[in-house]
């Protein structure tokens, strides 16, 4: 998958205390970035952007039972410095087909571990490598601490408890006003005018917790999820209640690659939207065979709660109005429909179906018509009866699996999503994780984890008016830094905050028309929903018809002009054709269009775009057609809460 030249200096202090080495430095390809590295008693890392710090006093070491600080109880041997130069062929694309993986590295090899920094041109990470024996090891702690300049702007996802699902609002504030014992999870962003941006995360998290941030008086400290060694039951069948911990995070290999630490720099808005790399070092591909997984749209039930009209049967969770989903997906070339909560006999036993609901005749019914089946399931009964399940669905020929309300990210559930990604591969099935935590680079590896929800998204219109064209615009500067995001739009009812009103059955959703259908391009998702009702959706074919052109997977994207929770344009390749798209706040904006990302030749192009009364009606858009070439500029202009999106086919 990988062509790679290696360069390796090899640099030898002999056998000596961590405290007795020298600083190591090692640079970006393009020699802007710079890490510095430092082991004392822990090991210290320092990172400058053109000769300026940015951060000066990353700290980190592992502590493991029995043998305390890793760091400090190990002898450093020898560093060395590779340059690698690769190039990663993706199964989903989901930024560009292929990636270029450049970067410097440093090894510090010590007598029990080894510590790896990766220096890109847009960002660092590290990790440990312990050489520790193939017995398990109990790891009480990994320290990371940070601080940031506390005039930097923190868009922080703040968490209430390490229970959660993982769907944040970001608050906006001066990193010297988040409150002390703030608990954060990540993707972490950190911005200033006219410096780079500082975004945290990581990526490749196998038999491990995710690590959450909690804002210390000197700045940022780990927090992780303890090892769960009992539950308790709650009053619902998706409560998440521990009863028991451990002392200790994890119970794992002493021989193991532990995840990687990153810090994404970026020195304008727009290359914090193409960093890529949480997926560049995520853990390679393990499937053998991936031509069977197979990207695309779904009809999605749950948010429009089954309202659909003009039919001669009651409408609800029953196999005719799937059926009447089906139709719809086919009509307008849906890969999928979404059987949602309320299909099975009981949220505990999807093994059957409820008396309303035959899905072996959904499935044959959809296989006539091209559109396949995915089923929702509560996580704790595919974690207690995994294969019983999946072997069920199979039976019945369903195509994927929605599980949801996970709401943990301890050692045993991290271990959970790769198990079903396991399993569900071995079956030709797709996985959608909700309630679930952040992307780490798992679809790298399982490209049949077709999407992650872990983001306040269209579903909060059902009760709420805080999905506000701001809080989109920041979704993909923060969470989609991380990877894919089940975002869920396409809701119809378009208004502005003064007309909103929150109905679960009927909901609304705020911005115009052609601020929901950009996010087909903007958001990054290879199973994307419709999720409004098909009744809508027919009675708005122009708007359908054209959402149905735009594929969920491309080749090559460019992110042409951004500003971080303000406006986002970006131009996106599938084969031959380019689709563009624009998404904007709450205060209208002209932006020049360039299209030289065009080849050669002619492109016919349709664009969708708010209407001359959009800023009072919201459904109010205009369609039209033209030609353009890579020589063209266009003046475009997005209305309040606004969008504009183009589909460029080569004449």
């Amino acid at each position: 998958m990988a062509k790679s030249f290696f360069l390796k200096c090899f640099l030898f202090f002999g056998f000596m205390g961590p405290s007795m080495m020298a600083q190591q430095q090692i640079k970006s390809p393009n020699g802007k970035l710079s890490v510095e590295v430092n082991p004392m008693e822990q090991i210290t890392l320092s990172i400058s952007y053109d000769g300026k710090w940015l951060i000066d006093d990353i700290t980190t070491d592992l502590n493991v039972a029995g043998r305390g600080s890793l760091v400090g109880s190990s002898r450093f041997k020898k560093a060395d410095v590779a340059k690698i130069n690769s190039l990663i062929e993706t199964a989903v694309p989901t930024k560009n087909r292929q990636i270029k993986d450049e970067y410097n590295q440093l090894t510090l090899h010590f007598a029990k571990f080894d510590f790896e920094v990766r220096c890109y041109n847009n960002g660092i990470a590290f990790r440990y490598h312990t050489k520790l024996g193939s017995r398990p090891i109990e790891v009480v702690h990994e320290t990371l601490n940070f601080s940031i300049r506390p005039e930097f702007t923190c868009y922080l996802p703040e968490e209430k408890q390490l229970i959660s699902h993982f769907e944040n609002y970001f608050e906006v504030l001066p990193v010297s006003d988040i409150t002390s014992g703030a608990l954060a999870n990540a993707p972490l962003l950190f911005t200033k005018d006219g410096q780079p941006s500082i975004s945290f995360t990581e990526s490749n998290i196998y038999d491990y917790p995710h690590m959450f941030l909690t804002k210390g008086s000197l700045g940022f400290s780990s927090t992780f999820p303890k090892v769960v060694l009992k539950t308790k039951e709650g009053r619902r069948d998706r409560d998440e209640i521990i009863g028991e911990e451990a002392d200790y995070i994890a119970k794992t290999s002493g021989n193991r690659e532990f995840p990687w630490r990153v810090f994404m720099v970026s020195e304008t808005d727009e290359d914090i939207v193409s960093n890529n790399l949480v997926y560049q070092l995520a853990g390679p591909l393990k499937l053998e065979d991936t031509s069977w997984i197979k990207p695309g749209k779904v009809a999605w039930d749950w948010w429009s709660a089954n309202n659909i009209d003009g039919v001669d049967f009651e409408s609800g969770i029953n196999t005719q109005t799937y059926k009447y989903y089906i139709d719809f997906a086919a009509h307008y070339g849906l890969e999928y429909i979404i059987l949602d909560e309320g299909w099975s006999k009981t949220t505990t036993n999807v093994k059957a179906p409820n008396p309303n609901i035959d899905v072996a005749e959904l499935v044959k019914y959809g296989n006539q018509k091209g559109v396949s089946v995915i089923l929702w399931s509560l996580w704790r009964p595919l974690d207690e009866d995994m294969a019983g399940i999946l072997n069920q669905f199979q039976a019945w020929g369903v195509k994927g699996v929605k599980v949801d309300f996970i709401q943990r990210a301890d050692q045993y559930v991290v271990n959970f999503y790769e198990r079903l990604a396991q399993e569900t591969a071995k079956r030709h099935m797709l996985v959608d994780f909700h309630g679930a935590f952040k992307p780490t680079g798992l679809r790298r590896a399982y490209p049949n984890v077709i999407n992650y929800e872990g983001v306040k998204g269209l579903e909060n219109d059902k009760w709420e008016d805080k999905i506000t064209s701001e809080h989109e615009l920041t979704l993909p500067f923060t969470r989609m830094t991380a990877g894919i995001l089940d975002f869920t739009p396409g809701g119809f009812d378009n208004v502005h905050k003064e007309n909103f009103m929150a109905r679960f059955d009927r909901p609304m959703a705020l911005g115009t028309r052609a601020h929901q259908v950009a996010m087909y391009v903007v958001y990054e998702a290879p199973l994307q929903m419709l999720s409004d009702t098909p009744s809508n959706y027919y009675r708005e074919d122009e708007t359908t018809s054209f959402i149905a052109k735009i594929p969920t997977i491309w080749d090559e994207t460019v992110i042409l002009d951004a500003k971080v929770s303000d406006y986002i344009l970006l131009a996106r390749k599938n084969g031959d054709s380019w689709y563009v798209a624009g998404m904007n706040d709450a205060t209208p904006k002209e932006l020049t269009l360039d299209f030289s990302f065009l080849g050669e030749g002619n492109y016919a192009i349709q664009i969708f775009k708010d209407g001359v009364n959009s800023d009072k009606n919201a459904r109010d858009y205009v369609l039209e057609e033209t030609t353009v070439d890579s020589t063209k500029k266009m003046d475009i202009k997005l209305n309040k809460s606004g969008g504009w999106v183009a589909i460029a086919t080569k004449m």
